[in-house]
């Protein structure tokens, strides 16, 4: 199973074109914004930047917050959603300890997939898809940070 895993993020230069990827490509999106992955500046233009995207939990807070179950953990990692059953409350972006979930302008949640698309966009090679361990015992809030 392979998860998203910025390895390389100091050669990130924040261009954005892994979020616009995932925008337009995965989520039929416009806007960099609305993306599984973000990048956001860690703390200055000289300090480097960071990748905000879901880090697989192995026990999603998002999933047990969900008053509706329109969030499933996924077998490959990660979660999935279900646009019939959500009905826009936030609870999973206000759950998620990364902010990997991000709001669409209707209030439809937003997270990554771990499809890896975006990595073959990326202009430096900063991200890659990594196999994780069957026994990994990663807890929500803890594993694969960019």
């Amino acid at each position: 199973m392979k998860v998203l895993k910025a390895t390389r993020i100091e050669r990130c230069i924040g261009c954005h074109i892994c979020s616009m990827t995932c925008a337009r490509l995965v989520h039929g999106l416009l806007s960099w914004q609305d993306a599984g992955i973000r990048i956001k500046s860690a703390g200055g233009i000289s300090t480097g930047f960071e990748a905000v995207n879901c880090l697989a939990c192995k026990e999603p807070v998002c999933e047990k917050v969900c008053p509706t179950e329109a969030i499933t953990r996924r077998k490959t990692g990660g979660i999935r959603i279900n646009r019939q059953l959500c009905i826009g409350c936030t609870r999973c972006a206000d759950a998620c300890p990364v902010n990997a979930i991000t709001l669409t302008g209707s209030g439809f949640p937003i997270v990554c997939i771990h499809c890896g698309l975006c990595t073959r966009f990326c202009p430096h090679g900063c991200l890659e898809m990594v196999d994780m361990a069957e026994t990994d015992n990663r807890q929500p809030g803890e594993g694969f940070h960019g």
